[in-house]
């Protein structure tokens, strides 16, 4: 009898033991649920915050750690034996989600620039503005110095991006013009560039041979040097000097092409020369073997919807560029032996120019472009996108523009040497060939085909804007 009330007991106690061992699990899991829907809601109110509010409420990674441990001990979660390896891992979650890469947040960048990126309103501030907007968004404190001659206000779509602004006045002394550098590298360097670098410990970036002076007046020691190149300038402005009529500004032209000849052995500084071409790879691996293809910053992240018909064939650029003028002079020929077809050449600029050759030609005509939505509706309205250059220099932005938010790009091989965006274009190389294909373009039908395939993975700035930050860091 005795022996049967102990095992009565037993039984009792295992049966309590165990009912408080589920009651302690499910406190347990009841908790844990507490915790992750708490930590749910802070998740969801902080991703209402850009990432510079984001890195402000959570400046060090520590404070994280001491953040979900207040939230762990107060919830009582401490006497439950609750791991640390949880506490670990929604750390590491939190710097993922919130400051988008471990390794990026608060990561210095000091870029200079040969000018003031905003408003981004020409191929090379296009392509400096967009790439700090996607280093930005990958994590970088971005310290940005600017060499300008009039546009001396910061935007506030500047500062949202970067950590601080700083203008320097270019110096256009004409005796520059006797110095052995380029003058548009020598009108741009000032003492307090220097100072300004020295402040922020962290990488350069140098947008353009133009922005490399200081590094003839200063040694970086072991600081890493990087450089976007925009063009091989030797080409670029032998380019110039090509379709340049005015003798002086041809002459001019040849001798700071002369002179960049010369100055590219500079490249051997820098850790990673960024290309914008296949051409300009090739060329500076030869010279200094550090070049890495990073195609375009431009903005765009969709493709726009197109009908299969638009109105019109249409030009757009900077008219104060002679290869521009050139290119707008070839393709209003062109439309004079097309008569039942309409040409809009549009730009802000040129307006006298282009207007002084199309006396009596009433299929074509000169649109000023009034801001970026009038040049969105050109575009979206355009059937054939007529674009030359006369001169190979990267890859022009006019043309990716175009690929994206418009129908048919009818091109020369000097817009872009990327082949698989050529593919997405159709290519002539004399007036007959531009003549026969508008001929055929101006009835046929659009479609989309592959093109948001290629342009989504060749021309994609947060990707591209990876790939770059692989090698800054």
């Amino acid at each position: 009898m005795t022996e049967l009330l102990g095992c009565k007991k037993m039984l009792n106690f295992t049966i309590f033991i165990k009912q408080r061992n589920n009651f302690k699990s499910s406190v347990l899991k009841f908790w844990q649920l507490i915790i992750a829907v708490t930590i749910l809601k802070i998740m969801q109110q902080l991703q209402l915050l850009d990432l510079n509010q984001r890195r402000k409420l959570v400046p060090n990674p520590n404070y994280i750690k001491i953040f979900f441990g207040k939230i762990l001990y107060h919830s009582g979660c401490h006497a439950l034996n609750f791991s640390s390896n949880v506490l670990i891992f929604l750390t590491f979650v939190f710097n993922v989600v919130f400051l988008k890469s471990f390794d990026m947040q608060n990561k210095p960048l000091h870029i200079v620039a040969f000018d003031n990126p905003f408003p981004a309103n020409y191929g090379g501030a296009i392509d400096v503005f967009y790439k700090i907007k996607a280093l930005y968004e990958l994590g970088f404190d971005i310290y940005l110095h600017c060499f300008i001659t009039s546009n001396d206000e910061v935007a506030s779509e500047l500062k949202k991006l970067t950590r601080a602004v700083y203008l320097y006045q270019k110096n256009r002394n004409p005796f520059f013009l006797f110095s052995s550098f380029p003058f548009s590298v020598k009108s741009r360097f000032q003492k307090d560039l220097l100072t300004n670098i020295k402040t922020v410990d962290a990488p350069v970036l140098f947008e353009g041979l133009q922005s490399t002076m200081v590094l003839h007046n200063q040694d970086f020691g072991n600081r890493k040097l990087f450089l976007r190149l925009h063009n091989l300038e030797n080409h670029y402005y032998n380019g110039l000097a090509s379709s340049e009529t005015n003798w002086l500004k041809k002459r001019l032209y040849q001798l700071e092409a002369k002179k960049y000849e010369h100055y590219l052995e500079i490249l051997n500084r820098f850790k990673t020369v960024f290309t914008l071409s296949i051409l300009e790879t090739e060329a500076v691996n030869k010279l200094a073997n550090n070049a890495q293809y990073i195609p375009v910053f431009h903005g765009n992240t969709t493709l726009k919807d197109m009908s299969e018909f638009g109105n019109y064939g249409f030009y757009h650029g900077d008219l104060r560029l002679a290869d521009n003028k050139k290119a707008a002079s070839f393709l209003i020929e062109c439309f004079k032996e097309i008569s039942d077809y309409s040409l809009i050449i549009a730009s802000n600029n040129g307006k006298n120019y282009i207007e002084n050759q199309i006396k009596n030609t009433p299929n074509i005509s000169f649109a000023t472009i009034d801001n970026d939505l009038h040049l969105a509706q050109l575009l979206h309205d355009a059937q054939i996108n007529v674009m030359l250059s006369f001169q190979q220099s990267g890859t022009k932005l006019k043309l990716v523009n175009a690929l994206f938010n418009s129908r048919f790009c009818l091109i020369n091989k000097n817009m872009v040497d990327d082949e698989r965006l050529l593919s997405l274009c159709e290519i002539a190389t004399s007036k007959t060939e531009f003549i026969t294909k508008i001929n055929t373009l101006k009835t046929k039908p659009f479609r989309n085909a592959n093109r948001s395939d290629v342009l989504l993975e060749v021309l994609n700035d947060a990707e591209n804007a990876k790939k770059m930050a692989d090698f800054l860091n």
